[in-house]
């Protein structure tokens, strides 16, 4: 029945919201811009609030020295915004800006752009996007995430399976319980340390940074994380008194929900701090996102975690689990499994945005793999089911011992001669004890070795989809992914605009240029700047400019763009291209009263 509602969310292509990983979505100065004068801010718009380090822009003058800035800030106090101020002495030539920010989903985004004053240089500085991703700090960043998100699934799932399953013998499963605590300790205090680093880009040495630690930890993913170890604490102490409390008699049920609410209340705490750091808390409908965040970690944990528990009880529990335990197990199970049918759906069509995100992005395809390990994991979890079936049906005889059969009529003439009785089995491993003896020992053993091959199955499974899982909360979703593809972003995270250079013949004067700048150069409304420059390069004054576009293949245009002269450079704030494909520009330069010269060019204008 949950199959169909997990393949669903293949079928959600349609437009929503933007969601997480901050997207570049323009500049000021516009890449690869010549200006008549050095500006005094290099601004940056963001598709959501970003975080800014010390080190957020580097400004590189055209021989590749770095200029001096001020203090990285905002933009009229805006979020989504990051300005830093230059110097007033700038000198002609192509400057390059590099930048790092940390999106609202706690993930570094790192990118560069060229400008221009008075004209290009003959070579510019290389763009250089900063410090790459250190493999190193990068592979121990991944591996105490999906440690982290392991520990919380079974510290969660065990004491759930413990509190709501009620197994016989809870004994075996401390140790789970006591190991996922100090794993989630040590795998949250190396995410604190290594966070620096991370967000840097630099290697693991500079966790041992004193002044670094501190800067982290007046960030929010450096508060979030913070919070988890505080909330570590009292789950130790939840632990111990639910130890002591299982070893000791019920005293009613009052005591016991108040138990189980404090045990819960902790688990949300716990779940929000994963929450409140992915991509739930960034893009729109924020608090329905983070609701369905903290359900859907609460559940996989409940689920997942439940699954390893039930494994330990199986192997090793004395005496082994009755069949209520299982059956409660399976009952509980389904209930988190439709908890993660609804919230993975809703999670899903806010993070793809298109039909096409599913298979041409990182993210889609990372969805597309989990989708298919859940698929598998449901249908291990049906075998699964029917061993609980069977076990639950178990005839009363084999699942108590010592129980004396009914007595069934016998054929005429008596009953046959009793065969003689077997000698007791002596001591069994505990994998291989039933619940009875005899033939009721074998059918028991059968049964309870059946199921736990095959919650075995489900467990590795399960494990994957956990790494899957992790994996897929570092990368971009895919509507970012796909709103940065149509921003034409290259490697370095740059937006840049469409940019065109024409020559032209000045008659005996010799040949000018005319740069052609045409942002974004997509479907819609785009602006245009035109610059002339001379045959020496510098820049020109022309009597007149003048631009149209023509998409032949469609019969559209020409469309004209209204061109002003800005002094220095030309520009017209709107020029509406409808349509998608390979258009014509035409560019006409009046060189003198009576000369002019026209020019074409191809452009490419995407949707």
């Amino acid at each position: 029945m949950l199959l169909g509602p997990v393949l669903v969310l293949l079928l959600l292509g349609g437009a929503g919201p933007a969601s997480a990983h901050a997207a570049l979505t323009s500049t000021d100065p516009g890449d690869g811009t010549v200006l008549r004068r050095a500006p005094a801010h290099v601004t940056l718009t963001f598709s959501e609030s970003v975080g800014l380090r010390d080190d957020s822009f580097r400004v590189l003058d055209p021989g590749g020295h770095r200029v001096h800035t001020g203090e990285a800030g905002r933009a009229g106090g805006r979020a989504d915004t990051a300005r830093v101020a230059l110097p007033g002495e700038l000198g002609e030539g192509t400057y390059t800006v590099a930048w790092r920010v940390v999106s609202a989903d706690s993930h570094p985004v790192s990118g560069a752009f060229t400008f221009s004053v008075g004209r290009p240089s003959q070579t510019a500085a290389p763009v250089d996007t900063g410090p790459t991703e250190d493999p190193l700090t990068a592979g121990l960043h991944k591996t105490a995430r999906y440690l982290s998100y392991l520990a919380v699934a079974l510290l969660v799932g065990t004491a759930a399976f413990v509190a709501l399953c009620r197994p016989p013998d809870p004994a075996p499963l401390r140790r789970t319980l006591v190991a996922a605590w100090w794993t989630l300790l040590a795998a949250t205090v190396a995410l604190l340390a290594l966070r620096a680093p991370y967000e840097a880009g630099t290697g693991p040495s500079a966790a041992l940074d004193p002044a670094a630690l501190g800067d982290t930890l007046t960030t929010r993913p450096g508060v979030l994380l913070l919070v988890r170890l505080g909330l570590l604490v009292p789950v130790a102490l939840y632990l111990v008194h639910a130890a002591r409390t299982a070893r000791a008699d019920r005293r009613g049920g009052r005591r016991t929900a108040l138990t189980g609410a404090v045990g819960v209340v902790l688990a949300v705490g716990l779940a929000l701090t994963w929450a409140a750091a992915e991509h739930a808390s960034a893009g729109t409908q924020v608090p329905v996102a983070m609701t369905s965040s903290v359900l859907h970690l609460l559940a996989t944990a409940v689920w997942l975690g439940g699954l390893a528990a039930l494994l330990t009880t199986l192997r090793s529990a004395r005496p082994a689990p009755d069949a209520a335990t299982v059956s409660r197990f399976s009952r509980t199970a389904l209930t988190a499994v439709t908890v993660l049918v609804v919230t993975g759906v809703y999670q899903s069509w806010r993070g793809l945005g298109s039909w096409q995100a599913l298979t041409g992005t990182a993210y889609g395809r990372l969805l597309l793999a989990k989708v298919i390990l859940v698929a598998v994991l449901l249908a291990a979890a049906a075998v699964s089911r029917r061993w609980t079936a069977a076990l639950v049906t178990e005839p009363a005889a084999v699942r108590e011992p010592g129980r004396v059969p009914e007595r069934v009529p016998q054929p005429a003439g008596g009953p046959p001669p009793e065969a003689p009785r077997p000698e007791a089995p002596r001591a069994t491993h505990p994998s291989r004890a039933g619940t009875g003896t005899g033939a009721g020992t074998g059918t028991g053993s059968a049964l309870r070795r059946g199921l736990y091959r095959s919650v075995l199955v489900e467990a590795v499974v399960a494990a994957v989809v956990l790494g899957v899982t992790t994996v897929l909360t570092a990368t971009p979703p895919g509507r970012s992914a796909e709103e940065a593809a149509r921003a034409a972003v290259p490697a370095g995270g740059v937006l840049p605009a469409s940019v065109t250079t024409i020559p032209f013949e000045i008659g005996a004067s010799g040949r000018g240029t005319v740069q052609i700048t045409l942002d974004p150069g997509r479907t819609g409304d785009n602006a245009v700047q035109a610059v002339v420059f001379g045959p020496d390069g510098s820049l020109a004054a022309v009597p007149e400019l003048r631009l149209s576009f023509t998409l032949p293949d469609k019969q559209v245009g020409p469309i004209e763009a209204d061109l002003l002269d800005r002094g220095g450079y030309w520009s017209a704030n709107t020029v509406t291209l409808p349509l998608p494909g390979t258009w014509t520009m035409k560019v006409t330069v009046r060189v003198s009263e009576i000369d002019q010269v026209s020019e074409n060019r191809r452009i490419r204008v995407e949707r």
